[in-house]
């Protein structure tokens, strides 16, 4: 598989994602349904954490990856879902800092919503993976 990052202005690589990404040679797709701060049981956790309640999301979408053999490096979309777009930009870092970590900076759209399906949940990870 190849990937090559697709950006026609720079300001979003200082932010950690790409404007585009084209994806040449993938075998499988794996497209990751929303992933929110709930236990393996699908208790909510951490209520008005959005920390933590981001830390969760994203170790949940990497348990989504890992059960198809892939991780954070075959992420390819990354869709941000919050109740509060300025609180989130507060914690952004724990999420960037995984993407680059593992040398990646996804395609990312982050909307601010009214509200997520789950009462208490404040932001919710929604992706693309693909593999060669």
């Amino acid at each position: 598989m190849e990937r090559t990052a697709i950006n026609p202005v720079d300001w979003s690589k200082e932010l950690g994602f790409h404007q585009g990404e084209l994806v040449v040679g993938a075998s499988r797709t794996l497209h990751i349904s929303g992933q929110t701060a709930m236990s393996p049981k699908g208790q909510p956790l951490h209520e008005g954490d959005l920390a933590a309640q981001l830390a969760l999301s994203l170790d949940n979408l990497e348990a989504v990856l890992a059960a198809a053999d892939m991780d954070l490096t075959h992420l390819v979309r990354l869709n941000v879902y919050t109740t509060d777009v300025d609180q989130l930009f507060q914690h952004y870092g724990v999420l960037a800092g995984r993407l680059g970590a593992a040398g990646v900076a996804p395609t990312t759209t982050m909307l601010g919503v009214t509200r997520l399906a789950i009462p208490g949940q404040l932001v919710e990870l929604e992706g693309t993976a693909v593999d060669g």
